[in-house]
């Protein structure tokens, strides 16, 4: 099995395509990932400078930034003698886009619960005003 640029290739006879999301999503799954990209958000930074914070290895940090690079969510660059990681906005704002879908969907269905629930609430109100009215008026 071969990985190249986002198509997996199993003997050279079948070849599937991976969906970019799909490694966006699962470089994110990581919280060590997702801080770096919090923290690169804010500006670019070294390897070294990316790797103070955390307890790991510069070997880590590499694969880690490996993961994101492979995601789309990070590009290397050589500045002299240090690689410097700079985020990718246009991948978030892709993931981004994805996941408004969802909050889209999640809002409407959220939307017609509460409409239902208010509907309901109104009727046994409703209901319970016209049973003591009745009670009153069989009383007399």
């Amino acid at each position: 099995m071969t990985v190249s640029a986002g198509t997996l290739t199993f003997n050279h006879m079948v070849e599937y395509t991976v969906d970019p999301l799909n490694l966006v999503f699962h470089s994110l799954a990581d919280s060590t990932r997702r801080d770096m990209l919090r923290r690169l958000s804010r500006a670019e930074q070294t390897i070294g400078e990316l790797a103070r914070p955390y307890a790991i290895s510069l070997a880590a940090i590499a694969k880690h930034i490996n993961v994101l690079e492979k995601a789309g969510l990070v590009t290397k660059e050589r500045k002299g003698k240090e690689k410097v990681v700079a985020i990718v906005p246009e991948t978030i704002q892709t993931a981004e886009a994805h996941l408004s879908e969802y909050e889209k969907l999640w809002a409407a269905r959220y939307d017609a619960l509460e409409a239902l629930l208010t509907d309901d609430t109104t009727r046994k109100t409703q209901w319970r005003r016209s049973k003591s009215r009745s009670r009153k008026t069989r009383r007399t």
